[in-house]
């Protein structure tokens, strides 16, 4: 194959060298909040109590809209005691946090844009444990924040105010293998990352794979229903996930963690969990039935002219590559840009316009390398790809996906970003971003776009030097106006966390809503589960 590569295409077998991964975080947020103050997205602090006090002290004052991102008024929810305190050190003794340093990473969201002020970090390490704290939370009217590995971009991973943490992270045993059905039983807070290590050893894998899997925690995966790179061969996670423990507002414990693939007795509870976003219950363990680790992997990097070329292209790989084909992702030529200029990755490649990531994965190297053979030959033919070099290695397989996987990072040194997570018709995917662009001008810094084409999720991001609210007027509504005349949804796999909320309208009726509300109040009454965040504010 590789000669084809090199005479007819093209394509480069040999990589250049890129840069390591960097293990360099963002920058810390160095500015906290007093308690009593307000929170969400981090602006200037006001008293909590300012609410009903001020709209008297300015009554014959117009005030602003606020925006529909920001955080609504502190619910009259009680606050922390000595007494609360005693209870939980008896209850998790040692795993009580209140040390300020320990705390400012987890109200701190990764992209730094929300911050809250809780000062208790409770650790947990077992679902009764878990029970206790909620059932006793309940009982006092405390909010709660559940939080997984903290990756999440919407700001649902984060208290909001004085929310009390309550942290997966002590909770990551893996509970039973079946290595006949492939069926894994773990904690909620078992890390992707090292879930698959594990699984490698008896020649499976998770059938979900995520730029942040070195981080995010299988329970949060499974709260906010992520999709990721994988989705095109092995589905969403509401196929994969077999069950699932919840423990309930009230500190019952919901025992749907099943191990059977088929289960047609009454309705199925576990998906009002999946992408609830720790909402309705915290997940505290989960079953996922893992594919095979594939005997035979292949990464082709590829170049086309055109967005169109690169649909052409994807309609090709899928009536060619057909069962071998684990994932089609695309990047445009910005995203290479900020590659480039911020994290030092060199393009492999001529440079294009769009570039696409395809991943053959299959039992047969033979078998598929023919198939890939075949399909790259059809595409250099008909002038679909115009560039492009092919990884069979493990290093070179890593270093061809790092130019997907990392676009995140780079954005993150490119200014303050903007980040929309779009699901469209595939054929519309990149006309949002060529739209964006035309109607930002040259009041972005950065208007950049890659994503899944495979399941038509597109990952919108605009970055300016700094926080921007003109820019942010700018861009919305007018994203999920463009998304909704479309057909699309507002969030394909990030959710709806504190951010975009208030936008839910533009992807769902007024009735689906509404029986949203109806659910939130009879699994969480008094509303202490990850309060502010997923349904609208004229719901909560």
């Amino acid at each position: 194959m590789a000669g084809l590569f090199h005479r007819r295409l093209r394509l480069r077998t040999a990589l250049r060298w890129m840069s390591p991964l960097s293990t360099a975080s963002p920058p810390a947020v160095v500015r906290t909040l007093p308690p009593g103050f307000s929170s969400g997205l981090l602006q200037t602090p006001r008293p909590v109590s300012c609410g009903v006090h001020c709209r008297e002290l300015h009554a014959g004052e117009e005030r602003p809209t606020p925006s529909p991102t920001a955080a609504p008024e502190r619910r009259p929810f009680s606050r922390v005691t000595p007494e609360d305190m005693a209870f939980f050190s008896k209850i998790i003794p040692g795993r009580t946090i209140t040390d300020p340093d320990i705390l400012e990473a987890s109200n701190v969201d990764w992209l730094k844009s929300v911050r809250g002020f809780s000062e208790v970090l409770l650790r947990p390490q077992t679902t009764e444990e878990v029970s206790q704290i909620l059932g006793y939370c309940n009982s006092r009217n405390l909010a709660v924040s559940p939080q997984g590995g903290n990756t999440g971009l919407v700001g649902g991973s984060v208290p909001v105010y004085d929310e009390i943490i309550l942290s997966t992270a002590l909770m990551n045993n893996v509970l039973n293998f079946d290595s006949v059905s492939g069926i894994l039983s773990c904690q909620a807070g078992c890390v992707l990352e090292n879930l698959s290590l594990y699984l490698e050893d008896s020649d499976y894998i998770m059938p979900l794979d995520l730029g942040a899997k070195g981080s995010c925690h299988i329970g949060g995966n499974v709260a906010t229903n992520a999709g990721g790179l994988r989705l095109l061969r092995y589905g969403s996670l509401r196929g994969t996930v077999l069950g699932l423990e919840v423990v309930l507002a009230d500190g019952r414990v919901l025992d749907c963690l099943a191990t059977l693939r088929k289960d047609n007795t009454g309705y199925d509870l576990k998906q009002l969990f999946i992408g609830s976003e720790g909402t309705l219950g915290v997940i505290t363990a989960v079953t996922i039935l893992c594919p095979r680790k594939p005997k035979a992997v292949n990464v082709a990097f590829l170049g086309c002219e055109s967005f169109e070329q690169l649909l052409q292209t994807f309609q090709l790989c899928r009536g060619m590559l057909g069962e071998i084909l684990s994932a089609f992702e695309f990047l445009d030529r910005e995203c290479m840009r900020l590659l480039n200029t911020h994290l030092k990755l060199a393009n492999p490649i001529t440079d294009c316009p769009f570039y696409i990531v395809i991943e053959t994965s299959g039992s047969n190297p033979t078998h598929d390398e023919e198939k890939l053979h075949q399909f790259l030959e059809e595409a250099m033919t008909s002038s679909q790809v115009i560039d492009g070099t092919v990884a069979t290695e493990e290093a070179k397989i890593k270093a061809l996906w790092s130019l997907r996987e990392r676009v995140t990072e780079a954005l993150t040194h490119d200014g303050f970003t903007y980040k929309y997570d779009i699901s469209l018709p595939v054929e519309r995917i990149y006309q949002l971003v060529t739209d964006m662009r035309e109607h930002l001008g040259d009041r972005a810094k950065s208007v950049v776009g890659y994503g899944h084409v495979g399941d038509g999720n597109l990952h919108l991001n605009i970055t300016s030097p700094t926080k921007d609210p003109d820019l942010l007027a700018s861009i919305e509504p007018f994203v999920y106006e463009w998304t909704a005349r479309f057909q699309g949804s507002i969030s394909a796999e990030h959710g709806l966390g504190l951010k975009k909320r208030n936008y839910i309208y533009y992807s769902k009726a007024s009735l689906a809503v509404a029986l949203m509300g109806n659910i939130k109040i009879m699994l969480d009454p008094k509303g202490i589960l990850n309060p502010y965040k997923t349904l609208p504010d004229d719901l909560q």
